[in-house]
């Protein structure tokens, strides 16, 4: 395996300022990964899965771990907030009927989950997020309990140079039933590297959302682990809609007969700013129904890159499979790789994947133009219809209606 550079010692530094912390098996889980890291290095353009993707700013950078600031924030109902990585009780409501806790505080609600399904042997950011993250969430909708109100997640970045490592482990047991939202924020120039654990119980049901609003000089490496057991239903939204270099990591295991999976996309790219979707679905089981669609509005310099794939292993049969990624290029500047994959090993299966790159439809244009909208209009509109399929997917009004204010201040730039 080919690496970028050796790991600079300011990561070495990092490390040593968090290996002692926590138990013993915290203290031995941190020591492995940050040993594994140290063995892969950072990845790079040499490597097929980041062939268009160069995170050489990342690995010849130094920035710092941040001291504990604290934002001017309204306090929510259902609302967790973590400034650089770090819990914020006196910005946060925690939710009634779930257990939670910050891993800086109660690392042992977490040790027999935790980095069990986010696996870093060969994932250098997972293993650098396992080896560095100094808090993060633990959540867990207890079995049979129905949440009517979703849960919020709030990262925010300081800026400044600054690095952090978002952990949250999230398990819905069986039978339960939630929604929750992650989103990031941050301003000026920061590398967040977050890692998200999701395990769904036999019988729950989580829609759950990742809403990336980084700022535009910002670099953001992210994974999340969705890990299904038996007749289990998982809904996730992935919205990218800043940071200067973003790749997010999107794995499902459908680990258990008749769990479905859906999967829906957005990234919104302007500038110079390039952002790269890996996504996974590995079928375990049979009867396992999927859905995903990507879409990708790109604008002046901007680039992207979606791999998706969806794997049938051989005990999986029946599996029903749909993948599709569609982008919409608005000029002449930007460009998508895009390449949907498909492995199978069972032969009683329904799986299709397809894949778009088109331009904005002039004559759509011009019949927009002819009834009195201006050009700009016109095409504005016709952007945010492109997108407005998946945004309607979201069950959540408040989410939906501030992502759709979002794209439109996104496509107006």
């Amino acid at each position: 395996m080919t690496t970028a550079v050796a790991v600079h010692e300011s990561w070495v530094e990092s490390f040593k300022r968090v290996a002692s912390r926590g138990p013993n098996w915290l203290q031995a889980l941190r020591g492995r990964a940050f040993e594994r890291f140290c063995a892969l290095g950072f990845p790079t353009t040499k490597m097929e899965e980041w062939r268009f993707t160069n995170v050489a700013p990342i690995a010849n950078g130094v920035f710092t771990l941040a001291g504990a600031g604290k934002p001017a924030l309204e306090v929510r109902p259902n609302q967790l907030v973590f400034v650089d990585g770090r819990y914020c009780p006196e910005l946060s409501s925690v939710p009634k009927g779930v257990t939670f806790a910050c891993l800086a505080e109660k690392p042992e609600l977490a040790e027999k989950t935790l980095g069990c399904h986010a696996d870093f042997q060969d994932q250098a950011f997972v293993a650098l997020n396992t080896a560095l993250f100094e808090d993060g969430a633990f959540l867990c909708i207890p079995r049979g309990v129905v949440l009517e109100h979703p849960i919020y997640l709030h990262y925010i970045s300081s800026g400044e140079g600054t690095v952090s490592h978002p952990r949250a482990l999230i398990v819905a047991e069986a039978e339960s039933q939630a929604a929750i939202v992650e989103s990031f924020s941050g301003t000026g120039f920061y590398y967040s590297n977050p890692v998200t654990e999701i395990i769904a119980g036999a019988n729950a049901v989580l829609e759950h959302y990742t809403i990336q609003q980084d700022s535009d000089a910002a670099f953001r490496t992210a994974t999340m682990q969705i890990h299904q057991e038996r007749t289990s239903n998982v809904t996730d939204h992935n919205i990218s809609l800043g940071g200067k270099l973003t790749r997010n990591d999107v794995n499902f295991v459908l680990d258990g007969e008749g769990a479905e999976a859906h999967m829906y996309g957005l990234y919104v790219v302007t500038g110079s700013s390039h952002v790269d979707n890996h996504t996974s679905l590995d079928n375990r089981k049979p009867h396992c129904p999927s859905r995903e669609i990507y879409k990708g509005i790109l604008d002046g310099k901007a680039s992207a890159v979606f791999n998706g794939g969806i794997i049938v292993r051989q005990d999986a049969q029946k599996t029903d499979a749909k993948q599709s990624n569609k982008n919409l290029l608005l000029s002449e500047g930007a460009t998508i790789n895009t390449k949907p994959q498909l492995q199978i090993w069972a032969d009683d299966v329904k799986c299709t994947h397809g894949a778009t790159i088109g331009q904005m439809d002039p004559e759509s244009v011009f019949y927009m133009r002819s009834r009195g909208i201006g050009e700009r209009e016109a095409r504005n509109l016709l952007t945010f219809a492109f997108s407005n399929d998946l945004l309607m997917k979201m069950k959540i009004p408040a989410v939906r209606e501030a992502l759709e204010q979002a794209v439109q201040a996104r496509l107006r730039k």
